[in-house]
């Protein structure tokens, strides 16, 4: 059931005849495509396909929804479905989005994509010929769907759960569906499956967040709106309203019914599920691995990409012959040799203009052979194996965004870190009763430079070395600078029980420790995973400031925060004697 909780709403712009691939309805309406043509002049098409528009689906309290479905056109009645789902329009496309909005259209080809895939959904072009059908879905309150627009809670899971019964008992359905996508359409996985629909088989959620208040929104009690407010702006369009998080953010800046109706039970799911993740995304590394650890199947695959996710579904082709053979198996009943596949593979990051290491065989996530060490925060801005007798401390002002705090270890050979990292530190700040604390971890090369990780492969970019890059191309879909960490110091309370690992304590938010001005916290942050290979002479350095240290392009759609949420002062990083400040490594075999 819905939760008892009332929600705020701000209103979204109508749809508009061209915008986003808006065109008007035409419930009721049948179309073939033919093989071998260009319906928006990129890809071909491998088949003919049928396209049954704006399909109404009407769910268990009188809402209608409407779906457009791909499908076979010789009217195969065997088919399975696999549902992409989203408000975001179901006739957007990738090349409305990512051709038009994101920067180098993140490295996409005119032949990747045809323009029948919904935005972050799989494309019919391909799926159609071997089998399946596809069912985009314009959720509640998306297009011209009935309602309000509820984001990634019960309500739009008992949704999802009502489409895709409605969606197997089709008479040319085979009774099975499966759920594939990225981002959006992978969170509505993880709801969906936990709400343990009859029909649904199996799942693909590839970089999906499984609790959008602690990965996105509220990160360590840090309140951001993340890109919520472009994708309102710009992407969802629809003829009422869609939940407004500021408001519901300024009525209680604490977890409650309203926001831990975002979090996923994953102990609830248990049908096959194919993961995907990467180090690289601002919102569902976590999600991904939570997912990984604590779905209740064993049969269950990750796989660790070094590529942005957009670029990992549409431009490699691996992808799609992949997750076929996971789909045969399981909404095909195919006897393939799927199940053979390594449960856990991961991908490195070299950093710096050098190519990402893919499909690394590990035996378990994180690693049963994981060396966590610590290395203790020094003087000289030294990262030691020991811990230092006499205490320091290192201050950074938390109001400038590189005003940075660092430390740093040199490796001399070798070395492979894949896991959970995580940072315990000692900290103060005199002018205020709070302060938010963030934590990266950033690559240098042997001569103390801090590098990034392009997101692309470099043959597919447009320029031939990082270094090459403009300012402006330097976002958050297009490089990766290391694995973050955030905490708010006043909502630094940890339920052990509930902590994923030991490295990435929960923090329930529902208390308020103001810190006493000058007082001097222990504050335990949970470290996003990481996946790095470094060479001899090469270090990591642990940067600790007051600011948000990734990428912001989408600032510019939000309003500023109020000043009581912003950190004021000079914050201190306590270390040495009673003060063992340190971070914890995840070393594992080469």
């Amino acid at each position: 059931m819905p939760i008892p909780y009332q929600v705020a709403f701000k209103p979204l712009n109508p749809p508009k005849v061209g915008d986003n691939g808006y065109v008007e309805p035409t419930p009721g309406k049948s179309e073939v495509l033919k093989k071998g043509s260009a319906p928006f002049g990129c890809r071909t098409l491998d088949s003919d396909v049928r396209i049954d528009h704006d399909v109404e689906i009407v769910v268990r309290d009188g809402c209608r929804l409407y779906a457009d479905i791909y499908r076979p056109a010789d009217d195969q009645d065997n088919v399975p479905v696999i549902v992409s789902w989203s408000p975001y329009g179901k006739k957007y496309s990738a090349i409305d989005m990512i051709f038009n909005v994101c920067m180098w259209r993140c490295c996409i080809k005119d032949e990747d994509v045809s323009g029948l895939e919904k935005f972050e959904g799989l494309d019919p072009a391909y799926w159609v010929a071997r089998g399946y059908a596809i069912a985009s879905v314009d959720a509640r309150g998306a297009g011209n769907s009935d309602g309000d627009t509820l984001v990634l809670g019960a309500q739009e899971a008992e949704d999802i759960h009502d489409v895709i019964e409605a969606l197997a008992k089709l008479p040319w359905c085979n009774g099975n569906v499966g759920m594939a996508g990225n981002s959006y359409l992978a969170i509505s996985q993880w709801h969906a499956a936990a709400q343990n629909p009859p029909s649904l088989k199996a799942i693909a959620p590839w970089e999906g967040s499984g609790d959008i208040f602690r990965e996105q929104f509220c990160r360590g009690g840090w309140f951001t709106l993340s890109n919520f407010d472009l994708i309102t702006t710009l992407v969802i369009k629809g003829k009422h309203g869609v939940e407004d998080f500021d408001e519901m953010h300024r009525r209680s800046h604490l977890a409650n019914i309203y926001w831990n109706d975002k979090r996923v039970d994953m102990s609830k799911i248990n049908i096959p599920c194919f993961i995907t993740g990467s180090d690289f995304s601002q919102i569902h590394t976590m999600g991904a691995i939570r997912g990984w650890m604590q779905v209740n199947t064993d049969k269950k695959w990750i796989k660790w990409s070094g590529y942005q996710e957009w670029f990992e579904l549409y431009s490699v082709p691996e992808s799609n012959v992949e997750l076929k053979l996971f789909f045969d198996k399981y909404l095909k009943n195919i006897d393939n040799d799927w199940e053979k596949t390594p449960k856990v593979r991961w991908a490195t990051l070299p950093f710096g203009d050098r190519d990402v290491k893919h499909d690394i065989v590990l035996p378990d996530f994180p690693h049963p052979s994981t060396d966590y060490r610590s290395f203790y925060l020094a003087a000289d801005g030294q990262l030691s194996s020991t811990l230092p007798d006499p205490t320091g401390f290192s201050s950074h002002n938390s109001e400038e965004r590189f005003s940075i705090s660092k430390f740093k270890h040199t490796f001399t050979s070798a070395t492979r870190l894949i896991g959970i990292p995580k940072a315990e530190l000692y900290m103060s700040c005199d002018a205020l009763d709070d302060l938010v604390v963030f934590v990266q971890l950033r690559k240098l090369d042997a001569s103390g430079k801090e590098l990034s990780q392009l997101q692309f492969p470099l043959s597919r970019a447009p320029v031939k070395s990082i270094d090459d890059m403009k300012e402006s191309e330097r976002q958050s879909l297009s490089l990766h600078n290391g694995s973050i960490g955030v905490l708010r110091a006043s909502q630094r309370k940890i339920d052990a029980k509930r902590s994923l690992h030991e490295n990435f304590p929960f923090h329930p938010h529902d208390e308020i420790w103001k810190v006493t001005p000058g007082e001097v916290v222990k504050l335990d942050i949970g470290i996003w995973a990481m996946g790095v290979d470094y060479e001899a002479g090469e270090s990591i350095q642990v940067d600790i400031l007051g600011q948000w240290p990734g990428f912001s392009e989408v600032a510019a759609f939000h309003k500023p925060r109020p000043e009581s949420e912003k950190n004021k002062g000079v914050h201190k990083v306590h270390f040495g004697g009673q003060y063992p400040s340190r971070v914890i490594l995840p070393f594992v075999p080469l």
